[in-house]
């Protein structure tokens, strides 16, 4: 099932169109337990694709998809929902809903309890140690969008300065990574605090 269908099944609308115009304080997330990725698959190139206009920015959610490491950015428009843009993504090590701190899963949500934007903060100069022998550096792009994740703290949307080659894919410890061209173009046409965020299971 593809993601427009499952989208128009998610949310009862009648239909799911495109309108294409062009042929498209710091997280707290820390790695404490690095397991390798479930399983060893091949993810395909993507870039950030744009399909068409926002109308009312404020009509805009998020679709993050593990299963496509796409970020969807849609508006519903009457009675139908149209997609406007997507990302690629790098999402967490681990497939699966997040259980505890530090599992390295990203946590998933339902459209009847999506996620929210509650802050879109400048992480420009945020540091991380990755443990991975680079120690503390530059990881963070220009924005981080912090997310209300119920039981859960530091988990949002945020660019990957120093780890680019790794979107799309798996390698975060919990949040969302972009490009961080792509987190600045989402911050400044489409983001905002109060945005609903829905994160699609990886099964």
């Amino acid at each position: 099932m593809t993601l427009l269908y499952f989208l128009a099944a998610l949310f009862g609308i009648t239909s799911c169109g495109t309108s294409e115009k062009n042929p498209m304080p710091e997280p707290q997330e820390m790695a404490v337990e690095k397991t390798p990725a479930d399983t060893i698959e091949t993810i395909p190139a993507d870039s950030a694709t744009f399909y068409s206009d926002v109308i009312n920015k404020k009509n805009c959610f998020i679709v993050i998809s593990k299963p496509e490491y796409r970020l969807y950015v849609c508006e519903v428009v009457g009675a139908d929902t149209l997609k406007r843009v997507h990302y690629p993504v790098c999402v967490a090590l681990n497939k699966g809903q997040k259980q505890k701190k530090g599992d390295m899963r990203t946590p998933e949500c339902t459209v009847d309890n999506p996620f929210i934007i509650t802050e879109i903060v400048d992480a420009s100069k945020w540091y991380h140690d990755f443990g991975d022998g680079r120690g503390s550096i530059l990881s963070y792009g220009n924005w981080f969008m912090r997310l209300k994740t119920p039981g859960f703290s530091g988990i949002g949307i945020h660019g990957s300065t120093n780890n680019e080659s790794s979107v799309p894919g798996r390698g975060s410890e919990g949040c969302i990574r972009l490009r961080n061209d792509d987190l600045d173009d989402l911050k400044e046409k489409y983001a905002f605090v109060g945005m609903q965020v829905v994160i699609l299971a990886d099964e």
